[in-house]
């Protein structure tokens, strides 16, 4: 069990190896809800098969080669993201940050789980033709969460295995899926389709990549075991591979579905198609192996989530800082089961608004690292107004100002269920790119400010 909490990782005990990052980043994408994001495609965008292929190919390389370039982070300070985001905004300052994202990822905590609970349920209903009732509904959710939290609260060592191990599976049984799928599909009916708008596509890899970039403040604190040796071209590469390799037939096979059962762009259920379309030796096992990834990528979240919590000022170990997330997701995934009319369009919007929010933070810090940022461990830990990352009265005001102003610029590009931005019917909100503006306004105005307490001599960043 993992006992080290926000402190940076001694040189000493940095015994990890960068091709643990490929199937860390499998992991984190092994979800079902990429199929009905695929199927999305095809019935709301109107795209073609080859254009779901460029968004496909397009999207990973995008949201998480960010990711990979944050990740160098940790391999250069040691420690989770946002205790380095300290560094950046000030020891005062990353609190407005950090607890935006604290809050994000309940959001996102809570779509895992009602995934994964959805998945749950319909494997007792091909099993077993288990009707689904409110109190099944809460008893597989609480499983789903439990653990997630117990899983997550063991620290990264089980978080690799079971990355290593739940890839290889998950592997394999979505070859099966693509030879079945590729041998039923109707492919004139699916190679006919007519291509759609290019800003639809746009749109696409817009939505598509709120996703990947949610996990850029999580990048380093899975890197933060590399030694300083590391190559951040590997681990970059790494990253982009291990998502990519997931993401591209998923959201291909959710766009084939699509072509014959539009429905599954729109279900309440996002997984109940599965063993519609499929039959039950392969959509069963397919289905139990999609559940326990599901849990990971949660448990993954959850890991984060914990650190998160920490320089928050919880004053907790880090196993029970994560309890304080699975206990938010539980009940926030109670109300999304038991009582949004459309679980998709309610995660759709959420993507858009996450998307804004974390990108924010990737602006300001992914400026703050090309400047050539060197941490300080001893300044990182200390709260007070000794720390050298103190700066004025806690804040990074330039820092913390380009990403306020990030923030608000990005929201006004923004449309969704609950919330339109005044600018979110102009080109670039239909296209979902508020999250690109808000990484030019926050990364363009922090790298115009001047930086406080700038250190002489920093080390360029090296790949």
């Amino acid at each position: 069990m993992e006992t080290r909490g926000l402190d940076p990782v001694p040189d000493s005990e940095r015994t990890g190896r960068v091709r643990s990052l490929f199937p860390t980043w499998i992991a984190a994408n092994m979800t079902v809800l990429l199929l009905t994001m695929g199927a999305g495609l095809i019935v709301f965008n109107a795209l073609n098969f080859w254009q779901v292929l460029v968004v496909a190919v397009t999207t990973p390389v995008v949201s998480f080669g960010m990711v990979g370039l944050i990740s160098l982070a940790g391999r250069r300070g040691g420690a989770p993201g946002m205790a380095l985001s300290r560094a950046v905004f000030g020891q005062r300052g990353n609190l407005a940050p950090g607890a935006l994202i604290w809050v994000a990822r309940w959001g996102w905590e809570t779509a895992n789980a009602v995934t994964g609970a959805y998945a749950l349920l319909a494997v007792l209903d091909l099993l077993f033709d288990i009707r689904t009732t409110s109190t099944l509904i809460m008893v597989t959710l609480q499983a789903f969460v439990a653990a997630s939290f117990l899983l997550s609260g063991l620290g990264v060592r089980a978080l690799r295995v079971c990355c290593t191990w739940s890839a290889c599976l998950f592997g394999g049984f979505s070859v099966l899926v693509l030879v079945r799928l590729a041998a039923a599909t109707p492919w004139r009916a699916v190679l006919d389709l007519p291509a759609g708008p290019t800003s639809m596509m746009i749109a696409g890899i817009g939505t598509l990549a709120a996703g990947g970039l949610s996990w850029a403040p999580s990048g380093p604190d899975f890197t933060r075991y590399l030694p300083r040796t590391a190559s951040g071209r590997a681990m970059v590469a790494a990253t982009v591979g291990g998502a990519g390799i997931v993401f591209l037939p998923m959201v291909l096979m959710g766009a084939v579905m699509a072509v014959g059962t539009p429905g599954l762009a729109v279900t309440d259920d996002p997984v109940s198609f599965i063993g519609v379309l499929l039959p039950g030796w392969i959509s069963v096992p397919y289905l139990i192996v999609a559940v326990l990834g599901m849990v990971l990528i949660n448990a993954m979240s959850m890991y984060s989530a914990g650190f998160t919590a920490q320089t928050l000022g919880f004053r907790v170990p880090r196993a029970w800082a994560v309890g304080i997330n699975a206990a938010i997701s539980l009940l926030l995934g109670s109300l999304l089961m038991m009582v949004a009319s459309s679980f998709i369009d309610s995660f759709v919007s959420f993507l858009n608004l996450l998307a804004v929010t974390f990108s924010a933070w990737i602006g300001v810090f992914g400026v703050d690292q090309l400047r050539g940022r060197t941490y300080d461990p001893v300044a990182l830990m200390d709260t007070t107004p000794t720390s050298a990352y103190w700066y004025a009265g806690g804040f990074a005001w330039p820092a913390v100002a380009a990403w306020a102003a990030g923030l608000a610029v990005g929201l006004l590009f923004t449309g969704v269920e609950w919330f339109t931005g005044p600018l979110a019917t102009t080109w670039i909100g239909r296209s979902g790119l508020g999250w690109a503006v808000t990484i030019a306004v926050s990364g363009g105005l922090y790298a115009a400010l001047p930086r406080p307490g700038a250190r002489r001599g920093a080390a360029p960043l090296h790949f």
